[in-house]
């Protein structure tokens, strides 16, 4: 009887957490849906097809299919290790001569904002967290309206990044799916109603997800419109460089419209134009009416973020700004960057070419006009369905490809794959 009792009382605690366990605070908490991308990637790992293609990843990848490090990076990273730096804490605005470096990459040496330093300039971590330093100084600080303004479609995380800093999300057409090109007049038309005084974001070079950029005098158009409708332009910049091989070429629009006297916010990502994805080196930018101005918005940017994550991560940032400030290094980033962007163009190029071989009837001209590490193919989302179960040929279902994941090694099959499901 006594060791039975014993057990009792043994089992009462068990009884009482596992009934703590029950209540728990977390009950109501569901499943979210997985990302996209992500579940693209997890469904290539799985599958056995020794031809597998996983077009999903917006990762550089060289001709043979694995990530590349770039020559000029591990150069840069044994000048560093031979430094025998500290690994103490950067300031809250993150390395000063990598900011700064950034912020001429961007706006060009001869840029009158640079020089005049009506500008501040702050590390992010990468593209997203550039972005969301600048969402929430939107809401802070951007008192005239909530409203921003995204091209249809946009980045994926564009969306999530806004809502989550408090800000309203609409829409401006940007996208053809007929034509497979930029929906030019319809841009201008609804860009043309958006009330004064509202943001409006734009990709300065290689639009995700569709490749498909303004040519320079749509961007002059643009500008003009924008500036007769007072709107704030948020320039997503993650691609300099990466998309037709010439920095200065990528950062037109960006510049023109500053020259234009339009006073605009940059974010600026380092992870694909020098692949230092997982460093996670970015910037965000504000142009000012004055260096006075500058001073103050700095200021409320440390203080915005101070409760994020206190400082930005110092090795990839250190990495940059030694590419970017040494002579030789920069050289021969420039050299690779643009040796990245050509590899695509030409496997774009491929592509078309060996569509016809296969003697596809379509159009497949949208290829080649669209720049920058993703395509629109046009695919419908049964045909990526078909792409994926009888081919392993992995993309998002709206059709976009990274391009980057396309070698001279498996072109031939990708193009035989997309005829099947499309003749």
């Amino acid at each position: 009887m006594a060791l039975l009792h014993s057990r009792r009382l043994l089992a009462a605690p068990r009884l009482a957490a596992a009934a703590s366990r029950a209540s728990s605070w977390w009950s109501h908490v569901e499943m979210g849906p997985p990302d996209p991308i992500l579940g693209v990637t997890e469904a290539y790992k799985r599958d056995t097809n020794s031809k597998k293609m996983n077009l999903g990843v917006g990762a550089y990848r060289d001709d043979n299919g694995k990530p590349y490090v770039l020559n000029c990076v591990r150069k840069a990273e044994a000048m560093i290790a031979s430094k025998k730096m500290d690994k103490e804490y950067l300031p809250i605005g993150g390395l000063a001569d990598f900011t700064r470096a950034s912020a001429e990459l961007a706006l060009g040496e001869n840029s009158e904002a640079f020089k005049s330093g009506r500008y501040v300039t702050v590390q992010g971590i990468s593209g997203t967290g550039s972005l969301r330093i600048g969402a929430n100084f939107l809401q802070r600080f951007f008192k005239a309206s909530r409203d921003v303004y995204l091209p249809k479609p946009s980045w994926g995380n564009h969306t999530p990044i806004f809502r989550d800093a408090g800000m309203q999300l609409q829409a401006y057409r940007y996208y053809d799916p007929k034509t497979c090109s930029l929906d030019f007049s319809g841009a201008m038309d609804d860009i043309s109603k958006i009330p004064e005084k509202s943001i409006i974001l734009l990709h300065a070079c290689a639009h995700n997800p569709t490749g498909v950029d303004p040519r320079q005098e749509q961007w002059k158009e643009l500008a003009a419109m924008v500036k007769k409708r007072n709107l704030l332009v948020y320039f997503d910049m993650a691609y300099q460089g990466f998309a037709s091989g010439d920095i200065n070429r990528d950062a037109w629009a960006v510049r023109y419209f500053i020259e234009q006297g339009i006073n605009i916010v940059l974010s600026q990502s380092f992870a694909k134009n020098m692949g230092l994805y997982g460093e996670r080196a970015g910037a965000f930018t504000v142009i000012c009416s004055d260096a006075d101005e500058a001073k103050r918005v700095e200021s409320q940017l440390k203080i915005l973020i101070r409760p994020m994550y206190s400082n930005p991560p110092v090795n990839g940032a250190r990495i940059a700004s030694m590419i970017l400030n040494t002579p030789d290094l920069r050289k021969e980033w420039l050299t690779e960057v643009k040796g990245m962007a050509d590899r695509i163009i030409s496997m774009r190029t491929q592509l078309v070419s060996n569509l016809k071989k296969e003697g596809s009837s379509h159009n497949w001209q949208h290829i080649t006009d669209q720049i920058g590490m993703f395509c629109f193919t046009g695919l419908k989302p049964e045909q990526v369905e078909r792409l994926i179960k009888e081919f392993s040929v992995y993309m998002t279902k709206d059709g976009r490809i990274s391009v980057a994941g396309v070698t001279s090694g498996n072109v031939g099959y990708l193009a035989h794959a997309i005829h099947q499901v499309t003749k």
